[in-house]
């Protein structure tokens, strides 16, 4: 069996939870359906160059994403339509205290990203967590663990690609 028959099977045969998955998050059903449709649109685009080692949660992900994404858009629509102010959007940002449903959805991959960092050599893992955790400049990295400023940067960028390899997102 082809890949791309292999993928056309698995997304005719999880379509259905798919789409109660994508409702869950977006409460639209019509809408989960266009979401679904769009996820098989990518996963195939993806897949063509280079198929994923998880096709399942792959295209789970891309739902998951999407319809975020949507829910994130129609929420600003509805702050311009109702006349809100833009300033007052802008100044309010983002809610700092995620919703139940996000959390469910990362805790699993914050776990990974944990055991990830765990894998890693303690400069190595000290630097990546000054710089993405701390938001610690590099010279600060150096000067902290008295290293040169580009070995801070390759501690910090191989860090990064071990955690993004650990979790599949590269």
């Amino acid at each position: 069996m082809s890949q791309d028959t292999e993928i056309l099977a698995l997304y005719t045969a999880h379509r259905s939870a798919l789409v109660e998955y994508a409702s869950g998050i977006t409460g639209n059903r019509a809408h989960a359906e266009d979401l679904v449709q769009e996820a098989w649109v990518r996963m195939d685009r993806a897949a063509r160059k280079e198929p994923p080692k998880e096709p399942l949660r792959y295209l789970y992900r891309i739902v998951r994403n999407l319809a975020f994404d949507g829910r994130r858009s129609l929420a600003r629509e509805r702050q311009v339509i109702s006349g809100e102010d833009v300033a007052g959007a802008a100044a309010r940002g983002a809610s700092p205290d995620p919703s139940p449903e996000a959390v469910a959805l990362y805790k699993a991959e914050f776990e990974r990203l944990v055991a990830a960092m765990d894998e890693l050599p303690e400069r190595t893992r000290i630097a990546l967590e000054m710089h993405r955790i701390g938001g610690c400049k590099l010279r600060e990295i150096a000067a902290f663990l008295d290293i040169s400023l580009p070995m801070a940067h390759v501690l910090v960028a191989q860090g990064v690609e071990h955690c993004k390899r650990r979790l599949g997102w590269s």
